[in-house]
């Protein structure tokens, strides 16, 4: 159970390449669940016309209830342009893996 105010921790590994040149298929991120998200930020979502399916994208603007995201790669990403606003779960923070450090925000 995670309790309110309480942070929490976990690794993601990125799938495909949505978020090329920031983020490579197979990267390993750690992101903070709770965090509050801000425009610009690296986020983890889920839609909820995909709800099994979790995505890492960069959020645009907050959208009614969610947040409006998007690739970073124009050419290879299904972001809210297609499915409308997303559900943030998380913000990530850091690649750990290939090339550990931290992620800066596009504000």
């Amino acid at each position: 159970m995670v309790w309110p105010g309480w942070l929490v921790w976990r690794r993601v590994t990125v799938r495909g390449p949505s978020m090329s040149p920031t983020l490579a298929d197979g990267d390993v991120v750690l992101a903070r669940f709770g965090a509050r998200p801000q425009a610009g930020d690296v986020v983890l979502v889920r839609w909820a016309s995909r709800p099994g399916q979790l995505s890492v994208k960069r959020a645009v603007r907050p959208d009614g209830d969610g947040w409006w995201v998007r690739g970073d790669n124009p050419f290879g990403t299904t972001d809210s342009d297609v499915l409308g606003a997303a559900e943030v779960l998380a913000v990530v923070r850091a690649r750990c893996w290939p090339r550990p450090g931290r992620l800066r925000s596009r504000a």
